[in-house]
């Protein structure tokens, strides 16, 4: 039999002619599609992520104290007869804080003298008979005896003079303590005795500080100081001599102008609280730093060659700190990251899950940018705040 060619009236001919439409049809309808998402898809800023370079600064609760707060004592007792400064005023080593009723010391310092002058003619008198018997020993006149009955004579009133010269150099030291001078130049503190007190070596008449220059006490744990040595690689001392300067802030939110820098490090980890003392000097030639007074030190902590990222694009979820990344689709990739806990407020120092080069959502997050979706991504050169580009 001879096979016919299909008609253009014959239904499989109708039939292939309806698929071709539909198929034409469906790929303009896709095509369309495509092009009304990418007309809905939001405009984003992205940020393309970088190397670069940023310094933070940990901060630790501090006090103040002056490079010596000395407690001033009487050294002996009696009535405060003048108080020769003010609180607040600085003063020089040597100068008279205060004066003790002098007439009793006087009166004894009298005494004493008489004793001396009483136990120097004793001394006088035995000397001479010693020299008189120890003539007539040596003719022969007196026995060996009597001479040395004068020559132990001569020693007690020696020793008598010796006791009544301890007893006035005593008598008189006790006069001179009352005049009660500064150990040392510094700011005068507290004085909470004034004239016609009597006080005695138990009460403290006030503090001298020398603030000239002023130390911060503060705290670093067990792992700051592992951080410092570089996990022991290197000694504690020689951390110390490269730590930068540190900045402190006072309590009233205000940074001091003059850095100071930290001096010691306590050689023992309080097994109470894991943590060492730390001493930070800083120089205070304007006096404006107080003794007791409460701040903050910052240490400064320089990261180079690192991913930073600002924080408004990132989110949190459960534990996980995310960033949206770009894809080469434009789409959004919800995409966990590490960071470092310390921070400037601004800006996170990412340690894990981003590399240079990849692109961020740096704006609109989880509020225009939800899980993943398409974009249309504006490119932002716009540097995050202390942040330098590395070279």
């Amino acid at each position: 039999m001879t096979k016919k060619k299909a008609s253009k009236s014959t239904p499989l001919y109708a039939a292939l002619t309806i698929v071709a439409l539909t198929a034409s049809s469906c790929s303009k309808s896709d095509e369309a599609s495509q092009q009304t998402s990418q007309q809905q898809a939001p405009q984003v800023s992205v940020e393309t992520v970088e190397l670069g370079q940023i310094e933070l600064a940990s901060s630790y609760p501090t006090t103040l104290r002056g490079k010596t707060d000395i407690g001033i004592r009487p050294q002996v007792s009696g009535a405060i007869t003048e108080v020769c400064v003010d609180e607040g005023q600085r003063v020089r080593k040597g100068q008279t804080l205060f004066t003790i009723d002098r007439i009793t010391y006087l009166s004894a310092v009298e005494q004493a003298q008489a004793a001396v002058n009483s136990a120097q003619a004793a001394v006088n008198t035995a000397s001479t008979n010693e020299a008189s018997q120890k003539i007539l020993y040596d003719k022969g006149i007196v026995s060996k005896i009597v001479w040395q009955q004068t020559a132990d004579q001569l020693s007690q009133a020696k020793a008598a003079l010796s006791q009544a010269n301890a007893a006035l150099t005593a008598a008189q030291k006790n006069l001179s303590y009352t005049v009660v001078t500064a150990p040392s130049d510094g700011v005068v503190g507290t004085i909470p005795f004034r004239e016609g007190s009597y006080v005695s070596p138990s009460n403290q008449l006030t503090t001298i500080s020398d603030n000239s220059e002023m130390y911060a006490y503060f705290s670093l744990n067990e792992n700051d100081i592992i951080s410092m040595t570089d996990n022991g690689t290197r000694s504690l001392e020689s951390a110390l001599e490269s730590m930068p300067p540190v900045q402190l802030q006072l309590s009233n939110g205000a940074m001091y102008p003059l850095t100071g820098k930290i001096a010691t490090v306590s050689g023992v980890i309080d097994s109470n609280t894991g943590a060492a003392s730390v001493r930070a000097l800083f120089p205070n030639p304007s006096g404006m730093l107080l003794s007791g007074a409460s701040g903050t030190v910052l240490v400064p902590q320089n990261y180079s060659d690192v991913v930073i990222v600002p924080q408004t694009a990132t989110f949190e979820n459960q534990d996980m700190r995310l960033v949206y990344v770009v894809n080469d689709s434009n789409m959004t990739m919800p995409t966990p990251i590490q960071v470092a806990k310390l921070n400037d407020g601004k800006n996170f120092v990412v340690t894990g899950g981003l590399a240079p080069g990849q692109r961020i959502v740096v704006d609109g997050v989880n509020t225009v940018v939800r899980g993943v979706m398409p974009i249309q991504p504006v490119e932002t050169t716009q540097p995050a705040a202390n942040v330098t580009p590395a070279e």
